[in-house]
């Protein structure tokens, strides 16, 4: 490898998850999480969660389509384009496509240490 790659978002699957790609396993990327979420009109992109447990912020960016976010509570409209952070590791947060063709970026670490997979993501990749 020469210090850098490339890939297409539609090239990144998980094969018992279709909606998810797994960006940081892909490429081997130890210093953040990151995956995306693709979904049609009614399906859900963004799994309801906190996360209060692991304790780390996540930032999404709906990619392609439209999404309606819902954090702690509160309705958040996301066409393609929008961020949404959530730094505070205790709301509750999840968003739904609202057209076909929904991608939604997901980003997450801790401010305060090195990242670290979490388990879901090693135990749904197999390892």
């Amino acid at each position: 490898m020469s210090g850098w790659s490339t890939a297409h978002l539609d090239g990144i699957a998980a094969g018992n998850e279709p909606a998810w790609a797994p960006i940081r396993s892909h490429f081997g990327i130890g210093a953040f999480g990151v995956n995306a979420w693709r979904g049609c009109a009614g399906d859900e992109v963004i799994e309801r969660h906190d996360e209060a447990e692991d304790g780390h912020e996540e930032l999404y960016l709906v990619l392609s389509g439209h999404a309606t976010f819902e954090v702690a509570g509160e309705q958040v409209d996301a066409p393609a384009g929008t961020l949404v952070f959530v730094g505070d590791p205790g709301l509750e947060r999840a968003a739904v496509a609202t057209v076909d063709g929904t991608a939604v970026l997901a980003l997450g670490g801790w401010a305060d240490r090195a990242f670290q997979p979490s388990e879901w993501e090693t135990s749904a990749l197999g390892g």
